[in-house]
């Protein structure tokens, strides 16, 4: 699977669980952590992990392979590596206070158009 499907893949799985505020980063050429940084969030502690959730088993039902799931059990900043995909799932509060958005603010926000994205159900 291709990065860009990967991509497309986390970024459905994150608005069908009603992720808010979903923004994708191209990390290529700004950093050597990840092709892309996907970044979203969701209003208490039960979205957070329900997003999570999701998108760790929307990459695997689809091959990908999860790599490291970091801060699940206190849901306010989750990170999710699947290799050259790194998903950041914030609580509401926590990501105003980051601003990763901000921080990587080289790096160019990608469009991504999930309607072409076969369902997950």
């Amino acid at each position: 699977m291709s990065n860009n499907q990967l991509v497309k893949y986390v970024v459905k799985a994150a608005d069908d669980k009603r992720a808010e505020d979903i923004i994708t980063l191209d990390m290529k050429g700004v950093s050597y952590i990840a092709d892309y940084f996907v970044i979203c969030e969701g209003t208490n502690e039960r979205q957070v992990q329900a997003i999570a959730r999701g998108i760790k088993e929307e990459v695997e039902k689809h091959g990908g392979e999860v790599k490291r799931m970091e801060g699940f059990e206190q849901a306010r900043w989750i990170l999710i590596d699947i290799g050259d995909v790194v998903c950041h799932v914030f609580h509401q509060e926590d990501r105003h206070y980051y601003n990763l958005e901000r921080l990587w603010g080289d790096a160019p926000i990608v469009e991504i158009d999930i309607e072409d994205v076969e369902d997950s159900q």
